[in-house]
């Protein structure tokens, strides 16, 4: 192997800062030197380099040269990477602590429910839910894994399917069996109330017109009736008899098992996303990460079994 060619760690962190910043005071603030320390790092790396990183501008502020643009941005991924692996290498391999990040739905529907059950299995593992509807950046967060929902592909990670998602319509009680208009197969939808989600940035969402259109149904106006920012508003207004809602299996909760709510027919429809557990590769087979990877993807498989019977 080649011996390596590298400048001086303190020289790269200054000019990283500094291209950053565009600024060396505030870069020497970041890394907590004086501003003049970060201009002579910085000139030691472009006399080691022999090439110009920054022009220096009359009024005392600096930009990058194309140079120095490239290397800035390769150097703020080595870092990050550096940051990434430093964090994980002082995290203890015996710990017990597994910080997990999800959707605010999935958490309080799915996952905080059966964490009675992994306490069961694994009463020495130690749980800290996240929740967050933005995806997690495990270079820069301190999450060790994440359930998230979407379509798959997520390079560099390993990447579980956790659950499929299907869709179908649940009411109250009292709403199926409405002496006038009882609920016994999708066209009966026509007479009653639709409730609807509109959850924000979520393309090809099943809808109540894709939903009935994937079960071929038609003459059922589905452009009026209540919207709803969230799944559990939807549930709480069907559960209460303000009419049928699309609910999912994923996120259904206790509501069918209450009796709270019912399923009048048994026609569902798959949606477009699927729910996935995801973990750098560097970490997937420490202990407790494999621990609790495993108990999620045996409660999955138990719940599709479960709903296979139902």
């Amino acid at each position: 192997m080649s011996r390596r060619r590298l400048p001086p760690l303190n020289s790269l962190r200054a000019f990283e800062a500094a291209a950053r910043h565009l600024n060396f005071e505030r870069a020497g603030d970041e890394i907590a030197v004086t501003a003049s320390a970060v201009g002579q790092q910085v000139k030691a790396l472009e006399a080691w380099l022999g090439i110009p990183l920054f022009v220096r501008l009359p009024s005392k502020g600096v930009v990058l040269t194309p140079a120095g643009e490239r290397y800035a941005a390769t150097l703020s991924q080595v870092l990050d990477e550096l940051d990434e692996a430093t964090a994980r290498v002082m995290r203890s391999e015996a710990s017990r602590v597994v910080t997990v990040s999800t959707l605010p739905s999935f958490a309080s529907s799915w996952l905080i429910p059966r964490l009675g059950s992994l306490r069961a299995r694994h009463p020495d593992l130690e749980i800290r839910v996240s929740v967050s509807t933005s995806r997690t950046d495990f270079a820069r967060e301190d999450v060790d894994v994440a359930i998230r929902f979407g379509k798959g592909g997520y390079p560099g990670l390993r990447t579980d399917l956790l659950m499929e998602e299907t869709f179908f319509p649940v009411c109250s009680a009292a709403l199926l069996d409405d002496a006038e208009h009882p609920l016994r197969e999708p066209a009966d939808l026509r007479h009653h109330t639709l409730l609807h989600e509109i959850p924000e940035g979520v393309p090809d969402f099943m809808t109540w017109p894709r939903w009935l259109a994937a079960v071929g149904v038609q003459g059922v106006d589905a452009s009026h009736g209540p919207h709803f920012s969230h799944t559990f508003l939807a549930l709480q207004a069907a559960a209460a008899g303000q009419g049928v809602a699309l609910a999912t299996n994923v996120l259904i909760g206790d509501y069918l098992k209450a009796g709270r709510l019912a399923r009048p027919f048994p026609h569902q429809v798959k949606g477009a996303y699927q729910y996935y557990v995801v973990c750098p590769e560097a970490v997937a087979e420490r202990p407790a990460i494999a621990a609790f990877r495993t108990w999620l993807l045996d409660e999955a498989k138990a719940q599709a079994e479960l709903d296979g019977v139902l």
